[in-house]
């Protein structure tokens, strides 16, 4: 099929590295979204999608809104057969879904009708889910409620952040979505609709959303750092300053800090919660670089009965 690839994120690059390589179909173009500025210079930066696509040869559609007449007449003149999207990052309108003959049919990083919206990895790890995975389905106008092509499910390690978790669902994930081209494409593969059980949202997950409540449970200080890695990245606050907590672990035979209640040895860092402390392994001061939370406990001195969060 001749394919035109949507998608903007560096997670996208594995299922384009796989439809680029593949030799049943043929990516015509790509499209993504439109340069932003980045670093420090903030200087107008192309996304990942778009370089690699550079890079091959292949043409780029930068639309600043999919329904941009512009946009929607150069994509019927190439009259692709079909769209495949990995975290294209625009809601796309009818007029463009009815261009390719086979549709747009996205991969979505959670076992559907679970998880439907934008940030499904990290609310599986903020869940505590055990098995997740990817999902190829026909896009329609509502939130990720189309028809099923496939599924890859994956396990959730124990120690899993959302970045690792996303990484490994981004390649299993391409291998699903070339084999949904190909069953599409040779009309062995049919959509099944989703069930009407089960449904669960996954909103963008906000900066304040990353704020640690240390009197929650230690297991749920955990999950929440855990799944705000690497963005926006879990914090709290120490003398007024904003502190990000890159990583820490339960010490479940740690139960004598109240909550937000710091404890420094020469090695570690103990903060309280409502259960058991948690340690700290890694932090990030405000305008500073990571480093490991012994070293910065030993740089500000920590006193006495001080704590971190409101």
């Amino acid at each position: 099929m001749r394919l035109v690839f949507a998608g903007t994120p560096e997670v996208a690059l594995p299922a384009l590295d796989a439809l680029i390589a593949s030799e049943k179909h043929e990516v015509v173009a790509v499209v993504t979204r439109p340069d932003a500025p980045a670093g420090r210079g903030r200087r107008m930066v192309a996304s990942p999608v778009a370089e690699r696509a550079e890079e091959a040869g292949i043409e780029v559609l930068k639309p600043a809104k999919p329904r941009d007449p512009e946009f929607l007449a150069r994509l019927a003149e190439i009259a692709p057969d079909c769209c495949p999207v990995v975290a294209y990052g625009a809601l796309l309108p009818k007029a463009a879904l009815e261009i390719p003959a086979h549709g747009w049919v996205n991969l979505h990083f959670s076992l559907l009708p679970a998880w439907r919206g934008a940030a499904p990895v990290q609310h599986s790890v903020l869940a505590g889910d055990e098995m997740t995975g990817a999902s190829t389905f026909q896009i329609e106008e509502g939130l990720d409620s189309g028809p099923v092509f496939g599924v890859v499910t994956e396990e959730v390690r124990a120690t899993d952040t959302s970045g690792d978790l996303l990484t490994r669902l981004a390649f299993a994930g391409a291998g699903l979505l070339e084999a949904t081209m190909d069953g599409i494409e040779n009309g062995t593969l049919l959509p099944v609709p989703q069930p009407v059980e089960g449904i669960s949202l996954a909103p963008k997950i906000t900066v304040e959303d990353a704020e640690i409540d240390w009197t929650a449970p230690a297991l749920r200080v955990d999950r929440l750092v855990r799944a705000c890695t690497p963005a926006p990245g879990a914090w709290t606050t120490f003398r007024e300053e904003r502190l990000k907590v890159v990583s820490a672990r339960p010490v479940a035979d740690h139960t004598d800090l109240e909550p937000g209640r710091l404890a420094a040895t020469k090695k570690a860092v103990f903060v309280g919660t409502g259960s058991h402390a948690v340690e700290l392994t890694w932090v990030r001061p405000q305008g500073k670089k990571p480093m490991l939370a012994a070293d910065w406990a030993r740089g500000v001195r920590i006193a006495e009965g001080e704590r971190l969060g409101a």
